[in-house]
């Protein structure tokens, strides 16, 4: 039967003979045999059981439960509820890098539509990132609420080429109306604007924000702190910003 030192052991494994050295010392690969000289010799049961530690080590499993798993009477009990358990720390791991990249990728973007950047300018766009998702949920409220009405106005038009009944058209333009003062209300009394100059958040009144040019995200507003007018950045109005 082969014997191996810990130079070959080493070798076969892709390893450093000082790894090989530091399981012997956590009691997962300890020699076989030791020569006449003293010298670690390891047989071919050790060189498969080196190279299931190294697989493990691969994929992420501490040293700690791997003795845990070569310790146990019945190692192959065990080696299914290890590994579900690292493939969920490698998951969780996974989701956390995921999210950081994605805020990571968010700022770069951010910063791109920046005309002037100062320090100040992070904290306008962890404000932005912070109320994305509630501009979301707010747009597509209205989005859902407003389609129906969209698809009755048209039913009415549609009834009233056909029929010549044309009073079921004014009564659901009447609605609309009434739903679009409601619904603007509604929108700009939940949003704020950052200025990119001075960074204040501010709210202006209605009438203002409603005839504003904008984009999808900013709208050319006049800041109250600094009255620089030019766009500013559309964010979700927390609560302590609702009196402006």
């Amino acid at each position: 039967m082969s014997k191996y030192t810990t130079g070959e052991m080493a070798k076969l494994c892709g390893v450093s003979v000082r790894t090989v050295q530091y399981y012997d010392t956590r009691n997962i690969l300890v020699p076989s045999e030791l020569s006449e000289g003293g010298r670690r010799l390891y047989s071919e049961e050790d060189l498969k059981r080196m190279r299931i530690i190294c697989f493990l080590r691969e994929a992420g499993v501490p040293i700690n439960r791997i003795g845990e798993l070569f310790a146990d009477e019945h190692p192959e009990k065990i080696v299914s509820v290890l590994l579900d358990q690292q493939e969920k720390e490698l998951q969780d791991q996974l989701d956390e890098l995921q999210r950081k990249l994605s805020i990571t990728e968010t700022i770069k973007r951010e910063l791109r539509e920046i005309e002037h950047f100062s320090v100040e300018s992070i904290h306008d766009i962890a404000h932005v990132m912070k109320s994305k998702s509630k501009l979301r949920k707010m747009r597509w409220f209205i989005v859902l609420t407003g389609l129906p009405l969209e698809v009755l106005e048209w039913v009415s038009i549609i009834w009233w080429i056909k029929s010549g009944v044309w009073w079921l058209f004014l009564v659901w333009l009447a609605v609309v109306i009434v739903y679009g003062v409601w619904v603007s209300a509604y929108y700009f009394g939940r949003v704020a604007y950052i200025c990119p100059e001075c960074h204040e958040v501010f709210q202006p009144s209605i009438k203002e924000v409603f005839w504003a040019y904008h984009t999808p995200k900013m709208r050319r507003l006049t800041c109250p702190k600094c009255s620089r007018k030019g766009l500013c950045v559309e964010v979700y109005a927390e609560k302590e910003n609702d009196n402006g």
